[in-house]
């Protein structure tokens, strides 16, 4: 049965620079999160989206480093976002075999709220038994 973690955290996006005519931007991640999760990530992302149709979409990767609910270690995440005009999705996977320390054998997926502009995780997962 899956484990259930939330609460609120911080973002900073950069953009970095690429070639003037390349049609997808690419930021540097940092993320400071709070509540069951106390941790860190640094991440990337890569997004394009098309002007004359609207559709958009984003890649990213993270790595987060601290304690979800008083376990420490450390796990990846994959983000996947596509818009279009039929609407939205967001698919955050808990990377399988990612995980380190007390997180070792951790799988699972991530949602992300955003309420007048604070952002708040929600986390299903499970660990292994070790």
């Amino acid at each position: 049965m899956p484990t259930h973690a939330t609460g609120p955290f911080d973002v900073t996006i950069t953009p970095q620079q690429t070639a003037d005519d390349a049609p997808v931007a690419r930021m540097t991640l940092y993320k400071e999160f709070h509540g069951d999760l106390e941790a860190i990530a640094y991440g990337e992302m890569l997004a394009a989206h098309e002007p004359l149709t609207g559709a958009g979409v984003y890649v990213a990767i993270d790595r987060v480093t601290g304690t979800l609910h008083g376990k420490g270690g450390s796990f990846l995440m994959a983000h996947r976002g596509i818009r279009n005009a039929d609407g939205q999705s967001l698919d955050i996977v808990i990377v399988p075999g990612s995980g380190t320390g007390q997180l070792t054998g951790i799988t699972g997926s991530v949602g992300i709220e955003i309420v007048e502009k604070k952002h708040f995780y929600t986390i299903e997962y499970e660990l292994a038994t070790q």
